[in-house]
């Protein structure tokens, strides 16, 4: 019998995931001040959102066609489920759960079921009007996303998204498109 048990091997697993995180390098100079948005519907806010641009995290590495969908429950919580397919847009998948907890202002805190006690702050630091694109980043800079209802984004939009990272210190030279179907 293998002295390990499945346990330690996912204790092991989630603090060699922490490590990976903790020495990602911040994509904003975080003497901007960052500012997540006045109001937030977490119900308009649920649904499905395609990824349109990430800043290169570990853990979404050889991530394409990238999705996250996100569920009201009756706690007020949000359900969160984001997939993505590995090296191609019709790769395997690959998916994680887990729930956000409304913290402030557009000022959500994201935990993972397979990640324990990490509670990760996911600011929306904007969303247009109508819900149909939005901003995503951390106040650490080690993580921004730009999100659309729609694989693809109108270029005004994208435009306006990417200004938004811009004025909350992000470095646009590291955003990278994701490629989705």
């Amino acid at each position: 019998m293998s002295p390990f048990r499945p346990a330690t091997i996912l204790s092991a697993l989630a603090l060699a995931l922490l490590a990976a995180c903790a020495n990602v390098q911040g994509f904003r100079d975080t003497s901007v001040p960052i500012s997540s948005v006045a109001s937030l519907d977490v119900a308009r806010y649920a649904g499905r959102w395609y990824e349109i641009a990430r800043f290169p995290v570990p853990f979404q590495e050889g991530c394409v066609a990238t999705t996250a969908d996100y569920t009201p429950r009756p706690d007020g919580t949000l359900g969160v489920l984001n997939t993505c397919r590995e090296g191609v847009v019709n790769g395997p998948v690959r998916q994680i759960a887990g729930e956000a907890i409304v913290v402030g202002p557009g000022r959500l805190e994201v935990r993972f079921d397979s990640v324990p006690f990490v509670n990760a702050p996911y600011w929306v630091l904007w969303v247009d009007a109508d819900y149909r694109t939005a901003v995503v980043g951390t106040p650490s800079g080690r993580a921004g996303w730009i999100l659309n209802r729609d694989p693809e984004i109108p270029p005004d939009r994208l435009e306006a998204a990417r200004r938004i990272l811009e004025f909350n210190g992000y470095d646009l030279s590291q955003l990278r498109t994701t490629p989705q179907p």
